[in-house]
């Protein structure tokens, strides 16, 4: 097949420490990939501003001003990576061949995107970045990963395991993208969905050239939480069978005291009867909360607002 023009979509937010490393050896890779005839000569890097209060916008614009291969696009207003980063694919789609998603502060290994293209060339239509360890994660942040991926696959959601969201997907990927319209996006629940030729290319995450990490815990485990009430039922499902086992158990605890109360005195049992009321009391409230969180998606779903608003394009 001739050389493919290639977007490379970068989702920023308060990036201005590190964009301007980025961007250079971002342009760097695709010089390399056209001397080398993977690319077409048209291939760009196009960065979208999620709201950031920082410089990273002026950045840009002045980055566009003097290398046409750098485009952009503004989002009104901050919307999360994941909103972010779909604005960027659906602009991709309109005048690329295929995108790479990767985050700006370059923890992903560039070198990567070379085997994903060469792997596009062979006919694959959604390549899967994949780390092979996680040596620079933090103790804590490898345990808690490898939980979420493990929930997440006892939850019944489809997922590549230690896979984020830096992948190649086709121009065809993406038409079939935009045609999931949810609000509550898990774009590593809905791309494996798909169903098109994909592959995997391994590699090892970096430290962080520069900045601070914008995926704290607290924004790791919401992301966990809309990704298993977005794509399976299962948790109430298992809120329903637990309600049954503690049906079960007050049955026989039933009989228990009813035996206890014909054949011998039995004392005030404060400590125990206090013990059921919270444990029991806590099980209702993480039910109905959990309910709460599908009937809030609901609410969020049918209201039909956009997910996005783009305040500003520099694509020319």
């Amino acid at each position: 097949m001739s050389q493919p023009i290639l977007s490379i979509v970068m989702p920023c937010y308060n990036e201005q420490e590190v964009l301007p490393i980025t961007l250079e050896k971002i342009l760097a890779l695709l010089d390399e990939m056209v001397g080398a005839g993977l690319v077409d000569k048209a291939s760009h890097v196009l960065c979208v501003d999620d709201g950031s209060r920082d410089t990273t916008w002026q950045i840009i614009a002045d980055w566009h001003a003097k290398e046409s291969r750098v485009k952009g696009i503004k989002l009104a207003h901050n919307r999360g990576h994941q909103y972010a980063l779909l604005s960027g694919l659906m602009e991709a789609k309109e005048m690329s061949d295929a995108a790479v998603s990767i985050d700006a502060d370059l923890q992903d290994d560039t070198a990567a995107i070379v085997e994903m293209v060469k792997s596009f060339n062979e006919g694959n239509e959604i390549v899967y970045g994949v780390r092979s360890k996680r040596a620079t994660d933090s103790w804590f942040k490898r345990t808690t990963a490898h939980a979420f991926y493990k929930l997440q696959k006892s939850m019944g959601l489809e997922t590549i395991y230690d896979h984020a969201d830096f992948r190649l997907m086709s121009r065809r990927a993406l038409d079939i993208l935009a045609g999931y319209k949810e609000s509550n996006l898990f774009l590593r629940g809905i791309v494996p969905q798909i169903g098109l030729k994909s592959s995997i290319v391994t590699y090892e995450r970096k430290e962080r050239l520069a900045g601070e990490s914008k995926y704290p815990l607290s924004k790791m485990l919401s992301l966990s939480i809309d990704g298993i009430t977005s794509f399976s039922a299962r948790p109430m499902r298992l809120i329903f069978l637990t309600g049954l086992t503690f049906l079960l158990l007050d049955v026989i605890v039933a009989v228990y005291v009813l035996i206890s109360y014909f054949t011998r005195d039995i004392e005030s049992g404060w400590p125990s009867l206090m013990l059921s009321v919270w444990f029991l009391g806590s099980l209702i409230l993480i039910a109905i909360g959990m309910v709460g969180e599908y009937v809030g998606k609901i609410f969020i779903e049918v209201k039909q607002r956009p997910r996005y608003n783009i305040e500003e394009r520099l694509i020319d």
